[in-house]
């Protein structure tokens, strides 16, 4: 039996691969992605590398060629970088060669080394200059006249060795010769899909609250605001430097069952016993009013709200909405398609239960039940808010959703509009949380939250870097579910600190209204809950008192943002490398960015409480840097510059500064070495 050609040379463990390709591997447009693979041939001749770089819509069959290099320390990985330029469907494979020219040069230096002479080479030059006869045949007008030339000087006897291997050894052809090869045994690997979304899926800053909490106080008393009202509440949002506005379900709320203050219930879930200023959970959606494709009356219209969403873009900024499948009670889809929901053995519906927290004011939808007929809607509801502006979506627990629609119907939205984003809201299972991102999900919502110790934060960075190729974080610091014990007893310094790791760690991070104003105080002991949670409650906030007061963590949000948007390192994840420090209350991290020869490195204090002084070992070849040099740094915080090199004396107080962010002075081009998936 004979073997396949295209079998010939070993390729194995092509990155980035998802699911062995099942799925689509991830990127955004203008960022470095790089494409990594195990390239390996029998016996000793010289095995060479590149990729075929497909963009949308080109032929499978050819792409730029892009050479790959060798990725120490691994003999045999190597490794290519690819920039795509526009959104849409690329996709990649891996060719390994046999590299003959790369072949016969070592050899013949290696007997040139070893004392032979022209006699002994004679085979060797004249395989020399038939492999450059084939190179001319192809080349160029501006080198075929030189590679001829080579090929000539190969085989003229009457020149001594050294003057015949000359011209073909010479550094200007070798550049040639390495970017014009001649491959033999081509081997092929798999082609693999990069779906490359807008810059927005990668990096952003965001900024979530409720409409209806920006109405005045009148007499004291809050009143329900509108999206006229939550307009005046975004020229504040734009100068803190956020780029997304997200908005909590602005659909109408159900009345049964609805939810008061702080989540009481009222008995036997009685609409009449439901005061004016009980206004419910924006989740609990659906009413006679309307449903998911509705606004609710007391926030506006619909022309209301699409003007909401031209004034933020005329902002800077963009609204993310949240896409939340479930329903109130006397939601119209529980009339119209009851087999939606599912239902007990006495005939009532189930509502959503996470013991031990009852949500009878929400009824989950059952997707095994019509799924044609779900599906069809949810679309049609999603393509109602596309079209009125809206091009990213915060999705409510889909880990409580079949994988099967998700995959459906991202995959259909983005057929017809691919610069929609969705960030999967799913603090679950891991196994879950990362399926729903290869599935289709731009971005995660996180464990950040929960991580607060330097071990635990520093070993899900390296996991969330290590897995960027298809799952995107979004560094929350706080949501109107989650107010974490570190806030509620860390006071002001820990908002810092926790604010710098999501800004600096993530490139994407947001931040939950009331964050800037140090709102610490939960419903009870041992809960995350906050107290008079917005979620039942309006919750006017007095802005402009807090910041005259100094009582605002606003502009330091403003600062952070403007440091994110200055350097393009922190714009990045894969770049994402963490460094010794002498002290487990001290973390210290860096960031680069390749293409603009940007790189920070950033120091916290981890404890809100006490000063920590350390020392740090920084690991100077991840900035490009050798382990003797010396380099510069600017703290972007205080305006502080110093000189540093490997290791550096620390000292943070928290309650003056809890942390460095150093912009790094490169005392030369450096170069980087390649993140790795």
């Amino acid at each position: 039996m004979t073997g396949r050609a295209d079998l010939r040379l070993g390729i194995s463990d092509v990155a980035p691969v998802v699911s062995c390709g099942s799925f689509s591997a991830r990127a955004v447009v203008g960022e470095h992605l790089p494409i990594t693979a195990t390239v390996f041939r029998e016996g000793h001749d010289a095995v060479a590398a590149n990729v075929v770089w497909t963009a949308p819509g080109g032929d499978d069959s050819t792409g730029p060629f892009v050479r790959m290099a060798k990725l120490p320390p691994e003999p045999d990985r190597w490794i290519a970088t690819v920039v795509p330029d526009r959104e849409g469907r690329w996709s990649f494979c891996v060719e390994a060669w046999s590299d003959p020219l790369a072949t016969w040069r070592h050899a013949v230096e290696v007997k040139v080394e070893a004392g032979q002479g022209a006699e002994d080479l004679a085979n060797d030059l004249e395989e020399g200059a038939r492999l450059l006869d084939r190179v001319a045949a192809d080349a160029g007008d501006d080198f075929r006249d030189r590679v001829a030339a080579a090929a000539a000087a190969l085989r003229d006897t009457s020149q001594e060795l050294t003057v015949r291997i000359a011209p073909a050894l010479a550094a200007g052809l070798q550049r040639y010769l390495h970017e014009h090869p001649v491959r033999e045994l081509v081997t092929r690997s798999p082609r693999y899909e990069v779906w490359v979304d807008r810059r927005e899926a990668l990096y952003g800053s965001w900024y979530e609250f409720f409409p209806r909490s920006e109405g005045p106080v009148v007499g004291g008393k809050p009143t329900h605001g509108t999206f006229a009202n939550a307009q005046d509440r975004l020229p504040a949002v734009a100068e803190m430097g956020f780029d997304v506005v997200y908005l909590p379900p602005i659909h109408p709320i159900g009345t049964v069952n609805r939810k008061g203050p702080n989540s009481k219930e009222f008995p036997g879930g009685n609409p009449h016993e439901i005061g004016p200023d009980d206004v419910g959970s924006p989740w609990a959606i659906g009413s006679a009013e309307g449903g998911h494709d509705a606004v609710h009356p007391q926030l506006g219209t619909m022309d209301d709200f699409t003007a909401f969403v031209t004034r933020t873009r005329e902002l800077g900024m963009e609204v993310a909405l949240d896409f939340a499948l479930q329903a109130a009670p006397d939601h119209p889809w529980v009339e119209a398609h009851p087999e939606w929901f599912t239902t007990k053995p006495d005939g009532t519906i189930a509502y959503a239960e996470n013991p031990p927290k009852k949500y009878q004011d929400i009824y989950p939808i059952n997707f095994d039940n019509d799924p044609e007929g779900i599906y069809a809607e949810c679309l049609r509801v999603i393509r109602v808010w596309i079209d009125a502006g809206v091009k990213i979506f915060r999705v409510d627990n889909p880990h409580t959703k079949p994988l099967n629609f998700w995959h459906w119907l991202i995959w259909e939205v983005k057929r017809t509009d691919p610069d929609v984003l969705f960030l999967a809201e799913a603090f679950t299972r891991p196994a879950m949380m990362h399926q729903l991102a290869r599935i289709g999900f731009t971005q995660s919502y996180t464990y950040f939250t929960w991580r607060t110790e330097r071990g635990e934060l520093e070993e899900y960075g390296r996991e969330l870097a290590t897995n960027c190729h298809y799952m995107r974080p979004n560094f929350f610091v706080n949501t109107p579910d989650i107010l974490h014990e570190s806030l509620q007893f860390g006071g002001p310094p820990m908002f810092k600190i926790r604010a710098v790791l999501a800004s600096m760690m993530s490139p994407t991070w947001g931040v939950y209204s009331g964050f800037e104003l140090f709102e610490h105080v939960a419903v009870k002991p041992g809960s995350e809950e906050y107290l008079d949670s917005e979620k039942y409650r309006l919750r006017p906030r007095d802005w402009a008192a807090a910041e005259a007061s100094g009582r605002s963590l606003a502009p330091y949000l403003r600062r952070l943002n403007e440091i994110r948007r200055a350097h393009p390192a922190l714009q990045q994840l894969r770049t994402l490398h963490f460094h010794a420090v002498d002290n487990p209350n001290l973390i210290c991290f860096s960031k680069t960015d390749p293409g603009s020869q940007d790189a920070v490195l950033v120091v916290v204090n981890l404890s809100s409480h006490n000063t920590q002084i350390g020392t740090t070992s920084l690991d100077l070849p991840v900035l490009g840097l050798d382990w003797h040099e010396r380099f510069g740094v600017t703290d972007e915080l205080s305006g502080a510059s110093y000189d540093w090199g490997q290791f550096n004396y620390l000292e943070l107080d928290p309650y003056r500064e809890p942390a460095h962010v150093f912009a790094v002075t490169l005392p030369r081009q450096a170069h980087f070495p390649p993140p790795v998936t």
